[in-house]
């Protein structure tokens, strides 16, 4: 994707590419500005995404496994660092699914876990005012986790 520049005397010239992960951050951005939406997305995401995976595992695990790798398709086309570190959130999100499938507690917490961080997320978004991303397109429940630790590089300082 690229955009045109355009100067003071009215010339469009070729400006620096925009890399498709630059572009969907952005407009997943616009819809979450207000600092009570923001927190809860950085709570919610995390969690849905540990239910969504519970659910899927406690069908089958394969089903999740092939979901991860779904996931690490659609993200290395985007970005090696946010790649890398979706690998290793679901390692440790698919840990936490294994421990909590040993004690027998997956199902009901995937459940329970699954409602209340939809319900947040709804409330973080009546307060914003806007609809959630993915009402547009399907892909942003993707770009979600993304914004999530694009944030966390922008605090530490590391480019995506």
């Amino acid at each position: 994707m690229q955009t045109n520049a355009q100067t003071d005397d009215g010339a469009i010239h070729d400006a620096v590419p925009v890399r498709k992960v630059d572009a969907l951050l952005d407009h997943y951005a616009l819809s979450h500005t207000h600092p009570t939406n923001e927190l809860i997305h950085f709570i919610a995401i995390p969690a849905i995404m540990l239910s969504l995976v519970g659910m899927m595992f406690a069908v089958h695990p394969a089903i999740a496994v092939l979901f991860f790798a779904a996931s690490m398709v659609y993200y290395a086309r985007l970005s090696w660092r946010f790649t890398a570190c979706m690998l290793l959130v679901s390692s440790v999100i698919l840990a936490a699914v294994d421990a909590l499938d040993a004690r027998g507690l997956l199902l009901p917490v995937s459940v329970a876990v699954f409602v209340i961080a939809w319900i947040f997320q709804f409330i973080g978004h009546r307060l914003e005012g806007k609809k959630p991303s993915f009402f547009e397109d399907v892909q942003y429940l993707w770009v979600g986790p993304l914004f999530v630790l694009s944030k966390l590089f922008l605090r530490w300082g590391v480019r995506w």
